[in-house]
This record gives structure tokens, C-alpha cells and sequence, in this order.
């Protein structure tokens, strides 16, 4: 079996143990992703990819990770120690998805993987760094569809009108209205309308005063 590419992805969180995700492709022809990459006791190692093991509820049988406490379909609360454990002692709580079935396939996994991985972090520390990790047969970055490219230029002129040809109108009652230009007659009738009104209040203050 002969490994034709590795890609790496970096993970932000250096404090984590998780180093990086990682894709293989074999021979050209087939592609395993969702490998990690994590640190441990003595150094990094690769981790096939995996999936959380399941039991289901004995109440209404759906199906939840061995590490809930309670159901996520009806709530019943789950016994906590419900997963098998290995020789050492550990809860069993994943299941490999693909992984090599022999101790040579793994060791070439290994060398290959953290050989990638030591390149991937120089290649990170230079400028302009892209990750590769997910563009299989893609460019870098994704381009917009004609559609909404040819909407994005015919609303890109801006039909905000500048601030200062804007009318200001502060009511009686204390409200401010601004009026646009285009809507500049109907400001102005409503604007004598209610000077006009402001005039007959002044013009009938003091009537009935003796």
C-alpha cells in the first residue's frame, strides 16, 4: 500500500491535545480524513478516525453515547458506568472507523502522518499560509455564483442620499422627521400645514381672558 498524499489541518488551541485533524490518500485513489493527530505522554501519536459507541434507552430505545446521564428522548435518567472496559481499565467509548490490521501498515501510517504534520507546522509559520485540509479538487477560496455576483453589482451603487441634503423637522410635540429630497413637496406642505396651525393656536391664545 503506498500513501500518495497526506493533508493537515492545524488545530488553533495548542493547549489542547489535540494537535491536528489529518487526510490520507491512498494510491492515489482512495481518501481517509478525520485522522487526529494528539499529544500524549510520549509525544504525538495518530489516532484513527472514530465514532462514539452507543446503547439504547431501556424506557423508550433510543439510542445515546455511553456518557449521558440521561436519555435525549424522554429524560430518564441512564446508569453512568454502562461502558465496557479494556485490559487497562479504561471505559471502551469509541469504535475505530477505518484503521490498519497489521503493526507494519500502522508503523508507515505513523512515519508518514507525523512526518506531514512537522512540515505543516513550519509551513504555518510562513506568510500567506493556506491549509489545504479540505480543498480536494477546489480552489483556495470559494467564488460567488453569477447570480448573486450580477445582484451584488447592480445594488452596489448607493442610493443613500447624503446627510447634508437632508431636511431636519423637529414638531411641536417634540418628534424629529427627516425628509429625503425626493420627498421634499409633501415636507413642505405638511411643514406649512402645521406652521398654519401653529399660527392660529397663537393667534387664539388669550381669547376668553377677560
Amino acid at each position: 500500500m503506498e500513501i500518495t498524499e497526506v493533508r493537515i489541518k492545524l488545530m488553533e488551541e495548542t493547549s489542547e491535545r489535540l494537535c491536528a485533524f489529518c487526510s490520507l490518500t491512498i494510491e492515489g485513489s482512495f481518501v481517509v480524513r478525520d485522522l487526529k493527530i494528539i499529544q500524549g505522554s510520549k509525544g504525538v501519536f495518530v489516532a484513527m478516525p472514530s465514532r462514539k459507541l452507543t446503547d439504547r434507552c431501556p424506557k423508550c430505545h433510543f439510542k445515546n453515547h455511553l456518557r449521558a446521564t440521561f436519555c435525549n428522548q424522554c429524560g430518564v435518567r441512564l446508569r453512568s458506568e454502562r461502558a465496557i472496559k479494556d485490559d487497562d481499565g479504561r471505559a471502551k467509548l469509541y469504535a475505530d472507523i477505518a484503521h490498519p490490521i497489521n503493526s507494519a501498515c500502522r508503523d508507515m501510517i505513523q512515519q508518514k502522518v507525523i512526518a506531514a504534520y512537522e512540515e505543516e507546522l513550519i509551513k504555518s509559520q510562513q506568510e500567506g499560509y493556506i491549509c489545504t485540509y479540505d480543498d480536494y479538487g477546489e480552489e483556495s477560496y470559494a467564488s460567488l455564483d453569477s447570480t448573486e455576483s450580477e445582484h451584488e453589482h447592480h445594488s452596489s451603487p448607493s442610493t443613500e442620499q447624503p446627510s447634508s441634503s437632508r431636511i431636519h423637522l423637529e414638531t411641536e410635540d417634540g418628534k424629529h422627521h427627516r425628509i429625503d429630497p425626493q420627498s421634499q413637496p409633501e415636507a413642505n406642505s405638511n411643514s406649512s400645514r402645521e406652521h398654519q396651525q401653529q399660527k392660529k393656536k397663537q393667534e387664539s391664545f388669550g381669547d376668553g381672558i377677560i
